[in-house]
């Protein structure tokens, strides 16, 4: 599954719906990305989903703050960005040094600008079928399976791992798409027992080729939402992809769809707060 082929659709639809803002409005929709301190990975993350939001029109506001941060510094940013009628979502990258409390700074991003999902708020809507925003992994996991037809309504589905902002929420998503879902993780017991009964499988368990090929039921969809140290996914690739219908590349699968989400989420966000129908 080409998640970056699929990617670039959203990108360029959500590019044609900036210009409509624009036009309409006279504003340009604005990201913020909040980095503290300056760990590599979180860097070249930030980096690029500015890059994403400049390659369709829209504007990226940089903040970055210290390693020595405390959790008042971070929430009195994010405070401020969200008072500001020019910020139309705030994206809090992760993870935050060991002194902050990531979920305080993450309860200070209004609702309505958390085009990443990551606040209570966010996960109850998502969870009640409300407007609102969807993490952004799962969320595109989900548009990736749409994008390529697969059939999710009566399916069972086993989401190997529960993290609060991809497990869990992903679990909502096909629930509220009428899946059978089963929750696991890496101390579920008889789980390559498991894995084989589903019609679909995501793996999100944070572990290097967790997931073995003969788990795979024949004909399953894998998505692998998994990025591990070398460029190693959840799953292992080779001998699950002779098993499955389709399967996600790592990288090139789950990772694409993941910014583009952010950024389609951000453009809605924007239309919110402007009125643009």
């Amino acid at each position: 599954m080409d998640g970056k082929r699929v990617a670039k659709e959203l990108l360029d639809a959500a590019a044609t719906r900036v210009q409509t803002i624009k036009g309409k409005t006279g504003v340009t929709p604005c990201l913020a990305t909040v980095l503290v301190g300056a760990d590599p990975a979180s860097v070249t993350y930030t980096q690029m989903k500015r890059k994403r939001c400049e390659s369709i029109g829209m504007q990226s506001h940089k903040v970055e703050l210290p390693q020595t941060s405390t959790t008042e510094d971070v929430v009195s940013c994010v405070t401020e960005l969200g008072s500001d009628p020019a910020i139309n979502g705030i994206l809090l990258q992760h993870p935050s040094p060991p002194q902050v409390d990531e979920r305080a700074a993450f309860e200070a991003i209004p609702v309505v600008k958390d085009v990443d999902g990551v606040t209570f708020g966010s996960f109850a809507h998502m969870w009640f079928g409300e407007a609102g925003f969807a993490s952004c992994t799962p969320e595109g996991i989900v548009r990736l399976m749409d994008a390529y037809d697969v059939e999710i309504e009566s399916k069972h589905a086993v989401v190997i791992g529960r993290s609060a902002i991809l497990g869990k929420p992903m679990a909502g998503l096909l629930l509220s798409r009428n899946a059978t879902v089963t929750i696991c993780h890496s101390r579920t017991q008889n789980l390559s027992e498991i894995v084989a009964q589903a019609d679909i499988v995501v793996a999100a368990v944070g572990r290097a080729n967790f997931v073995q090929g003969d788990w795979i039921k024949h004909g399953a969809v894998v998505m692998d939402a998994g990025y591990n140290e070398g460029n190693v996914g959840d799953v292992d690739f080779e001998p699950a992809a002779e098993r499955a219908s389709m399967i996600t590349p790592v990288p090139g699968g789950v990772g694409p769809m993941t910014i583009a989400t952010l950024i389609e989420q951000t453009v809605t966000a924007a239309e919110r707060q402007l009125g643009v129908a």
